[in-house]
């Protein structure tokens, strides 16, 4: 049965770790579910990364700070900056540690004074799972992770849409224009002599919700499976090979055998990994590592655009 997809789009901006290369951007990802803009960290170059990507600026309303590490938030009074300079009006939401609010607040005071729009924040919690954004499209939750400063993951949970009515089954039996949406919903049709005609009859379903989870920056916390659970996309980083497993466990980040484990025992449909050190000038072996235990995997890259 054919069933119509909105969008849920995950478009990756950097995928680097801290060390800047000629190769990777600093961590950002943008995530379009319904053409409504949401972006996972905003690391040095985002908005140049942005520019590239050719996803519209006035659509990105919300933006998400998995921790205080710079390359993971640099990007932030430039990309508000430039916010002013085209002078948007929209608020801008930023959801982050409580930690970001008064730096953040004193670089806008100094560099970017008369905004023509207001940045309104939303501290948190990194270190306890809680739904930090809900609207009628798409929830946000927290990941608690392990990493060397209050860090957490997000996870993108679509909502169901309406059913989708048959047009020919609702002229035919000429149900009024009022108790389109409540069939929509879910509800049967009762014609004037009592005669029940089931929902199924009258609409096609419509497509299963979709979620995203992304984790990163994090040592190996097999933990998080229950909660990322048969999600359709997990990012999840893998800094180093397997031969750095060592090094992984005391810089607090992951391996890509690590990341692909998580990934089965979450039972996810499919895996991007990322956040590579810059020691790698070829992933090929993190991705390889990661295929050979779970072969649903795909490597990060800039501009990588992922339709679920």
């Amino acid at each position: 049965m054919w069933v119509i997809m909105e969008k849920f789009e995950i478009t990756i901006l950097g995928c680097g770790s801290a060390l800047p290369t000629m190769k990777h951007q600093a961590s950002s990802q943008v995530i379009n579910v319904r053409e409504k803009l949401f972006m996972i960290d905003c690391g040095e170059g985002t908005q140049v990364q942005l520019r590239r990507s050719r996803l519209r600026f006035n659509r990105l309303n919300h933006i998400f700070i998995s921790h205080l590490h710079g390359d993971h938030c640099f990007g932030l009074i430039g990309l508000i900056s430039t916010f002013g300079l085209i002078e948007r009006t929209a608020e801008l939401h930023i959801y982050s540690h409580p930690d970001l609010v008064p730096l953040l607040e004193s670089q806008i005071h100094y560099f970017c004074k008369g905004l023509t729009f207001h940045v309104l924040f939303h501290p948190f919690s990194p270190e306890k799972r809680e739904t930090i954004y809900d609207d009628r499209s798409v929830s946000v939750e927290t990941i608690p992770l392990s990493h060397r400063i209050p860090t957490c993951g997000f996870m993108f949970r679509e909502k169901k849409t309406p059913n989708h009515i048959k047009r020919d089954m609702i002229d035919f039996y000429h149900i009024p224009t009022y108790l389109i949406n409540r069939i929509k919903n879910g509800e049967d049709f009762v014609t004037e002599d009592g005669k029940t005609i089931p929902n199924n009859l009258l609409t096609t379903p419509s497509a299963q919700p979709r979620s995203y989870a992304y984790c990163s920056d994090t040592a190996y916390l097999p933990q998080i499976t229950e909660q990322i659970k048969d999600v359709d996309l997990l990012f999840h980083e893998a800094t180093f090979a397997e031969s750095e497993a060592i090094r992984a466990k005391q810089t607090f980040h992951s391996t890509a055998t690590q990341a692909a484990q998580i990934a089965v025992a979450a039972n996810v449909r499919q895996l991007i990994i990322g956040h590579f050190s810059a020691r790698y000038d070829d992933e090929s072996i993190l991705l390889e590592e990661a295929q050979r235990i779970f072969p649903n995997t795909l490597l990060a890259k800039e501009n990588l655009r992922i339709s679920l």
